[in-house]
């Protein structure tokens, strides 16, 4: 199942096991169970600490629980989690083996002291980049707490249950029978949402703070490189991110940030945050920010406030939000959203295997998208509102090459239609002829571009009429002592490498007011 290099890799970590545990395994007679008793028998054969036993009787056949010896520990895997999901399984075999995990202390001991059964089932695949944080919260949530039982299921592997479910994105998970989320949340979100006394202690935390030289708010390729560049000059800097790697961590291949050849966004956004915290900078995560209340006057602070109620004070801020995906603005968008509607196609396609889906945008995004959901669905339709593809040229030229895909420009969507809860088809008007088409499908990806996150800056500091934050040569806003970098601004052409070099000059720009007030 696993080759040599696997093989290697994994046995130099099952090395620091210290607990003995059992794989049991449940399986039946496809092809699918053969391939996941290969995979067991190899991991056994690894470690002297692990027992694997093909006994198992439980309803999801194939699958296997690992548990340590002397526990309740309930963690299954209704899954062959190789792909992006091998890391998950890495992880969970050390964990249950005794091995400390990578969290901070006071999460830990959350997890610990959570109070109530939680039965979660989580639904990924093994293509999806977001869905590995889920599965790896989960699964360490089990290890922790014997009150925690956690189940991971590939929906390509158990189909009949993602159709059952009407599942149409991933990650997916269920709580106790009940919708919880979807999309990529991390351990520390999870918790949040079952200790309901969280949000209020963290306020309180966060309030009480002293004021910081420079306050970043966002944790882009923006943010992260603004706070190592004001960490370096030794004054008191803190980062409130809502998710620190912002968008990066939404981004499959990254291929062209300068002298890193190639890395996906999930990696890339692990080692912006592992950069920054190699400085003395006061990461606060999972804090949205709702208003900035401008200096009341020359040199006195400028004030974020968060959602959870807190607020932070600062002599400068430098604003790197970032953006998110556009939507189409059409009826049954918000209806549909995950019900067929989805933005990510490395991580929803499997769930639409030998299905009719869509793609809206002709940019390389777009096209890019098209080329590889025509690799597992039945047909692609790929619509563009202008009267040309705006990709790059090999790229176009693939995808003409395609011959389950078909090419619609001068396309504006109309609407999204639906029937029982989920997305059947889409409605376009062909813009030069007036006539009005539909067409029938199971998903549509919306690949059209993004749109800042400015909404709670309006009326605050100078926007353009793209609602973008107009900034100067040094990332000066209209506010004194407030700077802004990345993909939020009007600085154009939104790159990461762009972002970053923005982050920079921010930083840099903020400390020159400091110097100078």
């Amino acid at each position: 199942m696993l080759d040599d290099t696997l093989k290697t890799q994994l046995k130099a970590y099952l090395e620091r096991v210290t607990q003995p545990f059992e794989i049991k395994a449940s399986l039946n007679e496809g092809s699918s169970a053969s391939e996941m008793l290969g995979l067991l028998q190899d991991i056994a054969a690894m470690s002297d600490k692990i027992t694997l036993t093909t006994d198992g009787q439980d309803a999801r056949k194939p699958s296997f629980s690992l548990k340590r010896s002397g526990t309740d520990m309930s963690l299954r895997f209704a899954a062959i989690p190789m792909g992006h999901e091998f890391t998950s399984l890495v992880l969970a075999l050390l964990w249950v083996g005794g091995h400390p995990p990578k969290v901070e202390p006071e999460v830990i001991e959350q997890i610990k002291a959570l109070d109530g059964d939680y039965r979660f089932e989580v639904y990924m695949s093994l293509s999806c980049h977001n869905c590995p944080d889920v599965v790896q919260a989960l699964a360490l949530m089990a290890v922790l707490n014997p009150r925690v039982q956690t189940v991971i299921i590939d929906g390509a592997l158990y189909q009949d249950e993602v159709n059952a479910r009407e599942i149409m994105a991933v990650p997916s998970v269920y709580l106790n029978g009940e919708v919880f989320g979807s999309g990529r949340m991390t351990v520390e979100e999870i918790v949040a949402k079952l200790d309901t006394g969280a949000a209020a202690r963290d306020a309180a935390k966060l309030s009480a703070k002293p004021a910081f030289d420079v306050l970043i708010v966002g944790g882009g390729p923006a943010g992260a490189a603004a706070a190592v560049y004001a960490a370096r000059k030794g004054i008191r800097t803190g980062v409130a991110a809502e998710r620190f790697g912002g968008q990066v961590n939404d981004t499959l291949a990254i291929e062209n940030y300068i002298s890193v050849l190639e890395t996906d966004g999930p990696k890339f956004a692990a080692a912006l945050e592992s950069h920054v915290k190699a400085y003395d900078v006061d990461i606060m995560n999972l804090q949205r920010a709702e208003a900035l209340i401008p200096a009341a006057a020359p040199g006195e602070l400028i004030e974020v406030k968060l959602a959870n109620g807190g607020s932070l004070k600062s002599k400068t801020v430098i604003l790197s939000t970032g953006a998110r995906w556009r939507n189409v603005n059409v009826p049954g968008e918000v209806e549909y959203k995950n019900k067929g509607v989805a933005y990510c196609p490395h991580c929803d396609g499997p769930l639409f295997k030998g299905k009719r889906v869509a793609v809206i945008g002709g940019g390389n995004s777009g096209v890019e998208a098209a080329i590889d959901l025509a690799g597992i669905v039945a047909h692609v339709s790929l619509l563009e509102f202008g009267d040309a593809l705006r990709a790059d040229a090999v790229l176009v030229n693939k995808l003409k090459s395609l011959p389950n895909v078909s090419i619609h420009t001068s396309a504006q969507t109309t609407e999204f239609t639906g029937a029982e809860g989920k997305l059947n088809g889409l409605s376009y008007t062909d813009r030069i002829s007036g006539a009005a088409h539909h067409i029938a499908l199971e998903g549509v990806f919306v690949q059209i571009g993004l749109v800042p996150n400015t909404e709670w800056l309006k009326g605050v500091v100078e926007l353009s009429k793209h609602g973008e934050i107009i900034v100067d040569a040094k990332g000066q806003t209209s506010l004194p002592g407030v700077f802004a970098a990345g993909d939020v601004t009007t600085v154009p052409f939104k790159q990461i490498v762009i972002a970053a070099g923005d982050g920079a000059k921010a930083a840099l720009g903020a400390f020159d007011h400091l110097m100078r007030n």
